[in-house]
């Protein structure tokens, strides 16, 4: 680049500044660019650096913030805060294309791999780094920002920065919950969860701290003897005060669940997540003075931050200040059935929920779907979209993708039951609902190494699941810049008899492989009185009755019969479980693993199926030669191409991967 050119650049980055924090009533105050490149030989710009934004506490837009009135003021009687961002434009046009926001799970960036089978990376700067250029011969404008407060210390990450609330100039103290389920013997354990920012204990010695180790979900919890833990980390073998550790005498035992209570101070206004990301797309859209407009949203969310989407819609996040739409599509996936810790006194935005691990977060919580229904236990009545339900054009076309996992591990059922699990509940008009089907979380390691084997079975699951992704999100585009009408949903119902409860799953005859008996199952969770306004004043909370969750069907292979059936399936060589048991000799044994399923290649001939007393029907009986299985496959592929569920390019791929599979059982 010239000397020229490069003034010419700052410039225009320090004009950016100057002219948005003009705008004294914007929501976003000032947009400082650090950083602007041209990628991909000019035909895409990236923009980084950070989004200032002020809100109004009594604004009505901002009143479900926790703690929002608590924060410190400016001289306009504004709440400050600001929030990494990232951004790709395309170069053409000026008048702007349609935004893909992706809500950055835990400070990363997961389009360009999801979308582009690009390689992971938090600054995507060389050719290699944008895949094969998905999106961006959609003409998509790609945008991150930081929502969550306590990611990771490592570089590169995505962070918001917010404000501690405070009590008329005292100090705001209250209780914080840690647990842990240790999968191997283990001297000391964080406070935080997935080596994220933790809240300090405030006083080790008070009473309020409290340990408690059981070996059951619902167990009773025994207390463990102050004398035996502190706060403390291990440092050249010595134990030195650390008041976001603790250490235990004797050590933290395997399959053991140990669950810490402590009191924490200055919690910060978590819920400014949520307007972070409104008002960046909002103001993307509305303000003229973007340097990346847009005339359209979309907003992607990938496990934690699908969760937050729908946490998002609940709370009403989908209308700006202005009284305007923001975003016009979303696709969650893999959020289940779940919302999160995303706005509430002391929230923990990293904290999750699975059948053995995170347990009874304020993630799973009534209401589960888009229309209004009714607790049978409690009588409430809900939806996700009830605050939108006076401003209909505001709610936004949803697709909700969920592997086979989410089923299993994550309550996927209740978005589309109702909540006592005994009728379906069809989505709204502006609802999708698609299930791909014998997926596990995220796709598993092809081919699986031999130290991952046990008898047949491979411990993860690499069905690819991300073609008919890229393929939904090519009709979501549609259906909102084109009006399109998508694919019809595809799950599991009971009125098909394809939604089952787990003790009622027909599951055939594996050697070494056998069903679960457990299932993830929200509860009912009292989190004490001050809920209602975002304040924990239970930890632990008291655990009411579960709401139930049922899974996919099975064939005589074991694969999931509903939803979208990919070429795995529909052209079998092997058994795909979206399940995972824990193993061992402990009594964790038959308990989930978190994420992942397994993957248990079919008997090549009828004389391994006999030996082996394997029920599935051999490779050999299906399929007279390579050939024939390869027909097979074309005959699915053509099938998720004509109903619009993988496209026409990823057809050659995905025939592709399917002659590595062939390859590699018959030569294993």
């Amino acid at each position: 680049m010239t000397g020229a050119r490069m003034l010419q650049r700052s410039t225009l980055t320090l004009t950016l500044i100057l002219s948005v924090a003009g705008a004294a009533s914007a929501e976003v105050s000032r947009l400082v660019v650090t950083a602007r490149h041209d990628v991909l030989g000019g035909a895409y710009e990236k923009l980084a650096g950070t989004v200032e934004l002020e809100l109004d506490p009594a604004h009505p837009a901002n009143v479900a913030i926790v703690d929002l009135d608590r924060a410190p003021r400016n001289a306009r009687g504004r709440v400050e805060a600001s929030a990494d961002f990232m951004v790709l434009r395309p170069r053409r046009g000026p008048h702007g294309s349609t935004a893909l926001l992706e809500v950055s799970n835990r400070g990363g960036k997961a389009a360009l791999p999801y979308f582009n089978r690009a390689p992971w990376t938090l600054d995507p700067t060389t050719d290699r780094d944008f895949g094969d250029r998905f999106l961006m011969r959609q003409g998509l404008t790609l945008i991150w920002v930081g929502w969550q407060f306590d990611v990771p210390r490592d570089p590169g990450l995505l962070r918001l920065r917010a404000p501690i609330a405070g009590d008329g100039g005292r100090p705001i103290e209250g209780l914080v919950r840690s647990d842990w389920t240790v999968d191997a013997p283990t001297a000391t354990l964080p406070l935080a969860h997935r080596n994220h920012v933790p809240y300090p204990v405030a006083d080790p010695g008070h009473a309020d701290n409290v340990l408690t180790e059981r070996s059951a979900r619902l167990g009773p919890g025994e207390i463990v003897s102050r004398d035996r833990w502190r706060f403390a980390r291990l440092e050249d073998e010595r134990l030195v005060d650390d008041p976001t550790q603790i250490t235990l005498a004797g050590g933290f035992q395997r399959g053991k669940i140990y669950e810490l209570v402590y009191r924490a101070r200055d919690p910060v206004v978590v819920g400014i997540g949520l307007a972070v990301v409104r008002d960046l797309v909002s103001w993307a859209r509305y303000d003229s003075r973007s340097p990346f407009p847009v005339t359209a949203a979309l907003g992607v969310g990938i496990s934690q931050s699908g969760r937050f989407l729908r946490h998002f819609l609940y709370q009403g996040f989908n209308t700006d200040e202005a009284g305007r739409k923001v975003f016009d599509g979303l696709l969650i996936h893999t959020a289940g059935a779940g919302r999160g810790s995303f706005n509430h006194r002391f929230a923990q935005p990293s904290r999750d929920a699975h059948r053995f691990s995170a347990f009874f977060y304020p993630t799973d919580l009534f209401p589960f779907t888009g229309r209004m229904q009714t607790d049978p236990e409690t009588g409430r009545a809900d939806g996700l979209l009830r605050r939108s339900a006076d401003r209909p054009e505001h709610q936004p076309r949803i697709f909700y993708t969920n592997t086979g996992y989410e089923y299993w591990g994550r309550a996927a059922s209740l978005i589309h039951t109702s909540p006592d699990g005994r009728a379906d509940a069809a989505p709204l008009p502006n609802e999708r609902v698609y299930h791909l089907a014998g997926g596990q979380h995220f796709i598993g390691v092809f081919p699986p190494p031999d130290s991952e084997r046990s008898g047949e079975a491979y411990r993860g699951n690499p069905l690819d699941f991300l073609v008919t992704l890229r393929a939904l999100l090519t009709r979501l585009v549609e259906w909102v810049v084109d009006g399109r009408t998508p694919p019809a949903s595809a799950y599991p119902t009971l009125a098909a008899r394809t939604l089952a409860s787990v003790d009622a799953l027909n599951f055939p005859r594996v050697p070494g492989l056998k069903p679960p008996r457990v299932i993830h199952q929200p509860h009912r969770v009292d989190y004490g009185p001050g809920w209602a306004a975002g304040i924990i004043t239970r930890e632990p909370p008291a655990i009411g009755a579960p709401f139930p969750a049922l899974v996919s069907q099975v064939d005589a292979d074991g694969n999931e019969v509903a939803g979208v059936r990919g070429v795995e399936l529909l052209a079998p060589l092997a058994t795909y479980t979206p399940w995972q048991l824990r193993g061992g000799a402990g009594s964790d044994a038959g308990e989930l693993v978190d994420y992942l399923g397994s993957y248990v290649p079919l008997p090549r001939t009828d004389a391994e199926r006999e030996r082996a007393g394997d029920s599935r029907v051999s490779i050999e009986h299906r399929y007279p030669n390579k050939g024939a299985y390869l027909a097979a496959a074309r005959r699915g592929a053509d099938s998720l191409a004509h109903a619009g569920l993988l496209l026409r390019e990823d057809v050659p791929w995905v025939l592709e991967r399917a002659e590595q599979h062939w390859n590699w059982i018959m030569r294993r």
